[in-house]
């Protein structure tokens, strides 16, 4: 399947609110998906099929995935959220 293929049948899904839940998954809280990724790696996604974290341990993708769909329910907490750089590149290059 070339990449073409591949975003052509993704939109034909998000268009049909189809979620395809990847083999091997675990349903957590009844709220998001956790699975090992081809890479060895693990990712997560809500139940509506939001794709959200990927990380090398799973219990840490669990806890994460669980804190940020807490704080995206309750509200971020005080300095958690801050703006590092505002991407202006200043001066000459």
């Amino acid at each position: 399947m070339t990449h073409e293929e591949m975003l052509e049948e993704a939109e034909m899904r998000e268009k049909q609110n189809e979620v395809v839940v990847p083999s091997g998954s675990t349903l957590h809280d009844e709220c998001f998906y956790v699975w090992e990724t081809r890479f060895g790696l693990f990712s997560s996604m809500t139940t509506k099929g939001r794709r959200m974290l990927t990380g090398a341990v799973k219990d840490n993708v669990t806890l994460m995935t669980r804190w940020h769909l807490k704080c995206e329910q309750d509200g971020w907490p005080e300095g958690s959220v801050r703006v590092v750089n505002d991407g202006i590149v200043s001066g000459k290059l």
